[in-house]
């Protein structure tokens, strides 16, 4: 980017004047993805002139136009706004119009006609992560990596930012229930973002602090090997500042180097570290109490206000960061209270062990998991939270490359239901692969109950089924078959009288 697109060069990252300067006008392409629409709004809030293409409507889309972000739903230069547009120069011929910048996400294809327009008309064109890193740049960034937690770790390090009287502004790859926004904004030089992997995004910052939850294989169209995405995270590594802190998961093997000025510290769900959880136990509530060790202390009674055991082991990597900031900054706040009551009161993610229905009889969880381990791992917290009970279990496979790498791995874990009904692949930027279906993972898949269903035929075969724990799987369009799954096991229960 050009310098006038950057931070005042006064700014620090102490500094909470310091205020990123977008251009004048900033167009976004794939402007409905969760990071894509928080960098928009966030744009339209410094009053940048906002406009942007997606392939459909959707909430997200609904929330920009509601706030002046002009959006289409064609790839057609026509539809493009024309304050856009290209304006003569000083010769008379057609030049981008000035301090005006195009956004796309990687997700969109090179053949997509409006980007393709924008460069052939020679616009200053960034990718989504580029600006997210030159957002982060003048910021004391807190930044979560790995295949898996990212998005609720994040939402779990604001909260806590927020609730124990810090303050942060935080790019968030999910919605908290606590503030209904992929994008917070407060006068702080704290800012939280997802560091993603995909595409080497995360390669455009350099936090103060990072935590790495994994550095599980995916992704492996873009990285090729196992190997490259591990190099990849070294890199990462590589970016933290110097006295930043790396907060890494007990037992990731990754390569640290030597690296002077950095603080390593490691954290587990209950193995003893520098920040690990002991005597866990469940309340009658269904929700977990645990005492939280750090470095200086133990924290006693901590009670966790959303259910699954992968959710304390995010709240020990969250404090973690949080502690390592409080130590870099000297703040003074009551800290073992205030991390109690925000740990207390966090609401969870949507689409993370999102509970929809609960009743003593009927439940219905949504989840974003797309991954073998984040399966995995999502059906281990399933058996220990409803324990006894049939798990029913539906998944999207997300992407024909993911599937093709991952089949067997992916048949293991679902193999861990008790049902499993498997829908097609949901093939996002990508054009199909031959061969490549989920009868892949199908056919491998351990379980005498299964069956594949079309996403619209889905309800149909629901209402065939008494279904006592129910979990919908995926990161692809599955999210718009949760209300009318919702809605319907809350009328069934109704029409029964069940559970009033």
């Amino acid at each position: 980017m050009t310098t006038k697109y950057t931070l005042h060069n006064t700014a620090t990252a102490t500094d909470t004047r310091a205020l990123w300067r977008p251009a004048s006008a900033v167009y976004f392409i794939g402007v409905g993805g969760a990071g894509m629409s928080a960098l928009a709004k966030y744009c339209r809030y410094l009053g940048a002139t906002v406009a942007g293409y997606d392939r459909t409507p959707s909430a997200l889309t609904k929330e920009l136009e509601d706030v002046g972000v002009a959006i289409h739903y064609d790839d057609d230069t026509a539809l493009i706004p024309p304050a856009f547009l290209p304006t003569p120069d000083a010769a008379g011929l057609p030049a981008p119009p000035p301090d005006t910048l195009i956004v796309y996400t990687p997700a969109v294809p090179a053949n997509h006609r409006e980007l393709s327009f924008f460069r052939q008309q020679g616009y200053h064109i960034v990718k989504r992560a580029r600006l997210l890193g030159e957002i982060a740049a003048g910021k004391a960034t807190l930044a979560v990596a790995g295949a898996h937690g990212k998005t609720t770790i994040s939402a779990m390090i604001a909260h806590l930012l927020r609730q124990t009287g810090m303050g942060c502004s935080a790019f968030l790859g999910g919605r908290p229930k606590n503030y209904h926004s992929h994008l917070m904004m407060a006068p702080s030089p704290a800012l939280v973002v997802e560091a993603d992997e995909f595409d080497r995004s995360f390669l455009q910052l350099f936090p103060l602090i990072a935590v790495v939850t994994s550095v599980d294989a995916d992704h492996l169209d873009v990285y090729g090997t196992a190997a490259a995405v591990k190099r990849a995270y070294g890199d990462f590594i590589r970016q933290i500042r110097l006295g930043g802190t790396l907060i890494l998961k007990q037992g990731v093997d990754l390569s640290i180097g030597r690296r002077k000025q950095l603080d390593v510290r490691r954290y587990a769900l209950d193995q003893a570290c520098d920040f690990y959880a002991s005597n866990i136990r469940r309340l009658d509530s269904g929700l977990l109490r645990f005492d939280l060790h750090l470095p200086d202390g133990t924290l006693t009674n901590c009670t966790l206000g959303v259910a699954a055991r992968t959710n304390v082991e995010n709240a020990v990597a969250a404090v973690a960061a949080v502690w390592s900031y409080w130590q870099a900054y000297r703040l003074p706040p009551d800290f073992a209270g205030s991390v109690r009551r925000a740990l207390a009161s966090f609401r969870g993610v949507q689409r993370r062990f999102d509970v929809q229905v609960n009743t003593p009889t009927r439940t219905y969880i949504d989840d974003y998991a797309h991954h073998p381990e984040e399966l995995r791992a999502t059906i281990a917290s399933l058996r220990e939270t409803f324990p006894g009970r049939k798990i029913t279990g539906v998944f999207q496979p997300h992407l024909y490359s993911r599937t093709r790498d991952f089949a067997a791995a992916f048949a293991e874990s679902l193999s861990g239901l008790d049902e499993l009904i498997l829908l097609d692949i949901y093939p996002a930027r990508e054009a199909p692969l031959p061969g490549v279906t989920s009868q892949l993972i199908f056919d491998r898949v351990a379980l005498s109950q299964k069956q594949r269903c079309a996403a619209e035929d889905l309800l149909n075969l629901l209402r065939t089924k008494n279904v006592e724990v129910l979990v919908t799987f995926g990161a692809g369009d599955i999210d718009r078959l949760v209300q009318p799954i919702a809605d319907w096991m809350n009328a069934a229960a109704a029409a029964n009288n069940v559970d009033q």
